[in-house]
């Protein structure tokens, strides 16, 4: 099963600092048809303006992940943690018991990301912030994998997180082909970061999500250069 859900049908907020399209429920913005796939609640895909952000509000339990598509963004937070992540990088934030932290564009130019929220597999973990670099070069024609709490994640080199998820992102040049074996009992929820392609012969335009079930094999084409995000969790 594979529903595509075209850019233009999510929900949309535009505060004029923030311009947010949801894939998912979230603010004001509410189907009951999109509320989760399955541990993955929150796929928010924001333009941030310049010199502006998210003031200080608290998180709990909840697996925060922020892939930065064009500029960056600045992270603080009650643990003491600051860092600056840029296009194309990965920063992570376990809420846990609870934390509180802040998103600022200090750019010249708009900042363009997902963040992406997954339901933790136990509440009340201890909070954690990271970040990391990871060049494009490695995800060439493959699918790295960005953060994730499956068994070899971590060993891998992904961010850790408290789930039984995964987020990974992969870079295809025109007609290039890229398959994914997704296991019984698991979901996926792709996205086209850049450019467009298929999945399983269905079109998948710019910033289209499409969300998986019951496909032993995932199938992307690329119709340009393009580059996919794609989170697999427990159905």
């Amino acid at each position: 099963m594979i529903d595509i859900r075209p850019f233009d049908t999510l929900g949309h907020a535009d505060h004029g600092w923030l311009n947010a399209r949801h894939h998912f429920s979230f603010a004001s913005y509410h189907d009951p048809k999109r509320m989760s796939w399955g541990k993955l609640r929150v796929w928010n895909d924001d333009e941030i303006a310049a010199g502006n952000g998210f003031d200080p509000h608290p998180h709990r339990d909840m697996e925060i992940i922020t892939y930065v598509r064009e500029g960056a963004i600045t992270h603080r937070d009650s643990m003491g943690n600051e860092g600056r992540t840029e296009a194309g990088d990965v920063q992570i934030m376990s809420a846990g018991t609870g934390v509180t932290h802040s998103e600022y564009n200090l750019e010249p130019e708009t900042t363009k990301l997902f963040q992406i929220w997954i339901m933790p597999d136990v509440r009340g973990a201890k909070p954690n912030w990271g970040a990391k670099s990871f060049p494009r070069a490695g995800r060439e024609a493959r699918f790295e994998v960005l953060a994730g709490g499956r068994e070899g994640d971590a060993a891998a080199g992904a961010l850790p997180i408290n789930a039984d998820a995964a987020v990974m992102a992969a870079t295809l040049s025109k007609g290039q082909e890229l398959r994914y074996t997704l296991a019984e009992g698991r979901a996926a929820y792709l996205v086209a970061a850049k450019g467009s392609g298929s999945v399983n012969g269905t079109p998948l335009g710019p910033r289209d999500g499409a969300a998986i079930y019951k496909e032993d094999e995932v199938v992307i084409v690329a119709n340009d250069e393009a580059e996919f995000v794609l989170v697999e969790v427990a159905a």
